[in-house]
């Protein structure tokens, strides 16, 4: 194996066996070099794929030192790794990864009088905050990413976010670091005194020899670096040579900073903190458009210092809502095009309050012009705030547009050059044919973002992406800006560093480099001897993925599963370890291949569309398959992903295929074919039930089924809902097509195990002037088969139940689903896997939740009972990604229930993923994060609601509390 040529030679053959062998030997953490690991570690979030030689996970950051040590000692390449979210291609490379983030993430030590603290590589931002705000501190800079970017990695790239406007970069807020280079100097670096500066150079050794070669280029270039470093707030392109400047105190730790860990590896670091603002306001201006907003930056910065100042276009908002996101924020957008938004604080609301009104007065505007929104509720800041960050997101895979891609995501210019730039750019994306991509960005600091329709799959459009970034990185210079505001420079600017900076600095940048890495193993390829920026691509001219037929169609993926599981831009939200549903697997192991990007990334890989991939067996992939294996098809990355993932879906798929003429886990039978058993036994509920609960029967039962021994088989009821239904008289007739009529879909799960569920829902939509029909067949949505990836069988069930309903179908009367992973597959699996069956779409449109038919769909007035309690809620994962929750906030607040909706994401039983043998610690994991806690210490006057039976289920496993369906809760109230 050899890597990349460059004026500092060619890499030499590294025994990957061998150097395997010595990485699990004398290092302390987990050492992985198998294809699978491999293959979710081959990108980050940029155009760029190389598959790397290992992985490691130190578990101290000693560990994390001897893991270089012997790295060096194979010559082996080492790329320190964070989050893994730079857009710049800085974080793959064909080179042992040391992943920090699964266990070197320790808040160490706070200094809250000097207002500094300690911390290892890789503790995620928002962690971070979170321990420091009983301090009232918090580490300033915010990259959009800051639930999911580690410390390390906002160290390696110079990060800011929009919080720079008012604490600067990453740079301005490190104290001092511990680093390691590759050759094995292991030292605290920082701010540097001349005594100190003369005295460290006077050393022998290593570290004497380091400090006398960077004097000695600080005293070579000192005149060019202050003559060609753009003076603009956010350069972040090259190396940090101006660091070394008597007027930068020979700051070493400074230099370090946006190295993109081509110098040294970072152990620990000293962060600068600052105190938190509490109160906030933001005001919202609009314009004609974006570089007209622009040009208006420089008069907004005249008045006051806001905390932030950003910018989104009307493309943005357009894109928001072509695709349904965010559009609360998008309709309270003032009048315009385009838009600042500018956030100010202060100790009370009212003090930030004024200094929003200060700048409006000084702008000659007033709160209640068209054009503007003065926006002091902190739900709404945070709303608007959020779809700006999503603009990634967003503007990545449009439906009916050309995908975008990163490239020219993040340059900057000085401020008040700012929208003359932005129209040039503009110009040159015509003069190349790119259709009127998004600009938006942090326009306080003239740092603009955007995605762009490169066609990278093509030569001449790979062509047409290099000649554009060539005239872009001319562009920004004649401006004095920088290649880079944001993510560094990494692969994707590091051979345009040249036009920025003119060949002295490059060749300065190159010296340093051989300083600090002679032999050109940290890293390789990035910022020194850098590799082209159309090398390496992920996609490029000659990838070539296997098309094959699928069971789901994918209709918004142009009906390709390819270009489904290519829809992750390595963002890494999945990767947070609160809040929202994506991803339960990931917050309970850490592990990058247990994430949604992770999976989607193998899945990428699987089709081989790289003669190097490191998966060669296809949908026969084991490792595809093991890291799939703790997805619980939660979908929360349907919703919660911001380009859709929806991992369970393809899942399913995969399954269906590496399970196709095999034999399969016996849980695919026990639990998949859950709906036939439950049929059987509600013949003979007690002798069923008896069976299945005798202690010798359950053991030997639950080891064959492949039941985890820990969980007790739920029980049958004694009469299915089916069977009282049939008994039941009901006081009117149903009939097809009458506004009043209602078909209740008896699921499997209400039927079987909890009829009483059901009944109540009778009861109240009878009470709120419905008729009720229930069919009366043993009909199923397929949902067991689907998440087992039986999915001819799903199907069968799917048309089977189209047949029955087909009268109601047809006459467009509603269904009401009781239970969220069913009435999930019929509003969306189902189309899914039959998008060109017209039954299909009319039952998906007419298939509601009971809290959409009692806010939404009532056939006349209705007084919904009253109950006046206090309640927790537990949201079912479908509920959220597919359903929506809304209606059951809306009619919990008509009820007078005072409801507390947890953010407690998955509950962990997933259907039959929790009940599966070799998923039970995750399983409990995911219950104990939030959810069973919270149901421990709530009241025992506080009524728990969670819809959904797994949700149920796992609070009654793990608790002694009981939870009840919204129904129940509804017709208790009844009387």
């Amino acid at each position: 194996m050899t890597g990349p040529v460059g004026e500092l030679g060619i890499l030499p053959r590294v025994d990957s066996a061998a150097l395997r062998d010595d990485l699990c030997s004398r290092v302390d953490g987990e050492v992985r070099f198998d294809a699978g690991t491999r293959g979710a570690y081959a990108t980050d979030a940029s155009n760029y794929r190389q598959v790397p030689i290992g992985i490691v996970l130190p578990r101290t950051v000693e560990a994390g030192a001897v893991a270089v040590e012997v790295c060096r000692e194979h010559g082996a390449p080492v790329l320190s790794r964070g989050g893994g979210t730079s857009l710049g291609g800085q974080c793959t490379n064909v080179a042992v990864v040391i992943d920090w983030t699964k266990y070197c993430h320790h808040l160490l030590s706070v200094d809250a009088e000097n207002r500094t603290c300690l911390v290892e590589p890789g503790i995620v931002l928002d962690e971070l905050n979170r321990q420091l705000s009983g301090y009232g501190l918090e580490f300033g800079p915010r990259p959009s990413t800051h639930s999911h970017c580690a410390i390390g990695g906002m160290i390696g790239n110079n990060s800011c976010g929009a919080t720079a406007q008012r604490t600067g970069k990453v740079v301005d807020n490190v104290g001092a670091m511990e680093v390691v280079t590759y050759d094995g100097l292991r030292s605290w670096v920082g701010p540097t005194d001349e005594p100190e500066l003369s005295r460290l150079a006077a050393e022998d050794g290593r570290r004497g020899e380091l400090y006398r070669g960077l004097c000695q280029l600080r005293d070579r270039y000192a005149g060019l670096i202050r003559q060609r470093y753009p003076d603009i707030p956010r350069r972040v392109s090259g190396y940090n040579l101006d660091a070394l400047l008597s007027e930068q105190d020979f700051d070493v730790a400074k230099l370090l900073v946006g190295s993109e860990g081509t110098l040294a590896t970072v152990l620990r670091a000293e962060l600068k903190l600052v105190p938190r603002i509490e109160h906030k306001a933001t005001l919202v201006l609009g314009y004609a458009d974006i570089a007209d907003a622009a040009d208006h930056v420089a008069d907004i910065l005249a008045v006051a210092s806001p905390l932030q100042l950003e910018a989104i276009d009307d493309r943005l908002v357009e894109l928001m809502h072509r695709q349904r996101m965010h559009e609360e924020s998008a309709r309270q957008l003032p009048r315009g095009g385009g838009w600042l938004l500018a956030q100010y604080g202060g100790d009370s609301p009212e003090e930030a309050r004024d200094r929003a009104r200060e700048v409006l007065a000084a702008l000659h505007k007033r709160p209640e012009n068209d054009d503007v929104l003065l926006a002091e509720d902190p739900r709404l800041q945070e709303k608007i705030h959020a779809a700006r960050e999503s603009g990634l997101g967003v503007t990545a895979h449009p439906p009916g547009l050309p995908d975008n891609w990163p490239g020219w995501e993040d340059s900057a210019v000085p401020p008040d050059r700012l929208g003359d730039y932005l129209r040039d750019l503009r110009a040159l994306f015509t003069e190349f044919e790119l259709d009127h991509p998004s600009i938006y960005g942090h326009f306080g600091h003239g740092c603009v973002h955007t995605r762009i329709p490169f066609q990278l799959t093509t030569a001449l459009g790979v062509r047409g992406f290099r000649r554009f970034v060539q005239r872009a990185a001319d562009l920004v210079s004649e401006y004095g800006g920088s290649l880079s505001g944001e993510h560094g420079d990494g692969q994707a600017r590091g051979e345009l560093l040249v036009r920025m900076f003119g060949p002295e600095l490059v060749g300065a940048f190159g010296e340093l480099k051989n300083l600090f890495d002679p032999g050109n193993r940290m890293n390789p390829g990035k910022i020194v001897a850098p590799c082209r920026v159309d090398e390496h691509l992920r996609l490029g001219p000659d990838w070539r993925p296997r098309q094959e037929p699928t069971h789901f169609r994918y209709p918004d993926d142009g009906r390709s599963f390819v270009r489904a599981v290519g829809r992750c831009v390595g963002v890494g939200k999945c990767r947070q370890h609160s809040g929202g549903v994506m991803c339960p697997s990931y917050m309970a192991t850490l592990e990058e291949e247990h994430s949604t990007r992770g999976r989607a990334r193998l899945l990428f890989e699987m089709m081989r569309g790289h003669e190097d991939s490191p998966i060669t067996d296809g949908w026969r992939s084991t490792a595809v398959r093991d890291a799939l294996d703790l997805c619980l098809a939660c979908k929360g990355c349907k919703k919660d992903c911001p380009v859709g993932v929806d991992m369970a879906t393809y899942k399913a798929e995969f399954l269906a295929h590496h399970y196709h003429r095999r034999p399969r886990p016996a849980q695919h039978y026990s639990l998949g074919w859950m709906p036939l058993w439950a049929h059987l036994a509600g013949q003979v509920p007690r002798l069923a039930n008896a069976a299945l609960h005798t202690p010798l029967v359950s053991r030997v039962g639950k080891r064959v089924a492949g039941i985890a021994p820990q969980r007790e088989i739920p029980r049958f009821a004694p009469r299915t809902f089916q069977r009282w239904w049939r008994q039941y008289r009901c006081p009117e007739s149903a009939v097809p097509g009458d506004p009043r009529t209602v078909v209740l879909w008896p699921d499997t799960f209400t039927n079987h195990y909890h009829p009483h569920i059901a009944r109540a829902a009778v009861r109240v939509l009878q009470a709120a002037g419905f008729r009720v029909v229930v069919p009366e067949q043993a009909l199923c949505c397929g949902l067991t088969w689907i998440s087992t990836g039986q999915l001819d069988m799903a199907a069968k069930m799917i048309r089977r139940t189209l047949r029955a309903l087909r009268p109601w179908i047809r006459t467009d009367t509603l269904v009401v689903g009781l239970e969220p992973s069913c009435t999930a597959v019929f509003r969306a699996d189902m189309e899914e896997l039959m998008p060109d069956d017209e039954d299909v779409r009319r039952l998906r449109r007419r298939f509601v939740t009971l809290a959409e038919i009692l806010t939404s769909h009532l056939p006349g007035p209705w007084s919904p009972p009253q109950v006046h309690r206090e309640a927790l809620i537990q949201t079912h994962c479908h509920q959220h990604a597919v359903l929506g929750f809304g209606p059951d906030v809306e009619l919990m607040r008509q009820i007078g229930l005072d409801a507390e909706v947890l953010d407690s994401g998955c509950c962990g039983l997933a259907g039959n993923f929790g009940f599966e043998k070799d998923h039970y610690d995750v399983s409990m994991a995911c219950a104990e994060r939030a959810l069973l806690p919270a149901v421990r210490e709530a009241a025992p006057d506080t009524v728990l609601l969670a819809d959904g039976f797994s949700c149920r289920t796992q609070i009654e496993h793990g608790s002694t509390r009981h939870a009840r369906h919204l129904a129940e809760v509804l017709a208790g109230a009844l009387g």
